[in-house]
């Protein structure tokens, strides 16, 4: 398995978690916004381990702000990561995918690309952004023996969710079915059945792992 992140403490800390199951994980830096950066991360675990299967898209970063006052450079970030990274790291797994015949592609999106949210122009053409090029890359590639899919989360305990005001949490959690906001293993074990042969008929589908916020 190889991991990449902008946050070099954090991948070191996850890859050593990984290699209790998996010895020959490694981490390597990886800034999803440059092409150079994301190929050089693609030869790498090319070259460690003579091919690619799986790519699971899961960048991500928000900068939320109302239409009047989102400044230009928040909105371009947020889809320099979010969007474009997503386009980046995709292009060039493809390449060794298409090569060996086999692949599944899994890319995060969010629920808010299905439906909208206030505040979050940026994020949201970002998330639906990805859920279009997933729709296409299916088209495309799906001949090629590669799948292409993505997870639409809902509401996940995570550090980015936990700078959302108790309030606004605990309103989600009422409208909420399952009254609980997600764990990231909810979200792992989405990913881990997409990119598992038990999937091997699904693509270009968006699965929506929300608790029932949104049916």
């Amino acid at each position: 398995m190889a991991l990449g992140d902008v946050d070099e403490r954090a991948g070191i800390k996850a890859v050593s978690q990984v290699q209790e199951y998996s010895a020959e994980s490694f981490f390597r830096a990886l800034d999803v916004t440059r092409r150079e950066s994301v190929q050089a991360f693609a030869d790498d675990a090319r070259r460690r381990f003579g091919r690619i299967d799986i790519l699971i898209n899961n960048a991500g970063i928000t900068a939320d702000a109302q239409l009047l006052k989102m400044t230009e450079a928040d909105f371009d970030r947020v889809i320099d990561v979010n969007l474009k990274g997503v386009f980046n790291c995709t292009q060039a797994v493809a390449a060794v995918m298409v090569e060996q015949g086999y692949g599944k592609i899994v890319s995060a999106t969010s629920i808010v690309g299905l439906y909208g949210n206030f505040g979050q122009t940026n994020y949201v053409a970002a998330k639906a952004g990805v859920i279009g090029m997933t729709k296409v890359w299916a088209r495309e590639l799906g001949r090629k023996g590669i799948q292409v899919n993505a997870i639409a989360p809902g509401f996940i305990d995570t550090e980015m969710s936990r700078k959302v005001p108790d309030k606004v949490l605990n309103t989600i959690k009422e409208k909420t079915p399952l009254a609980r906001m997600g764990s990231t293993a909810d979200i792992a074990n989405a990913y881990l059945f997409l990119a598992s042969d038990e999937a091997n008929f699904i693509n270009g589908a968006v699965l929506s792992v929300d608790g029932g916020l949104v049916v």
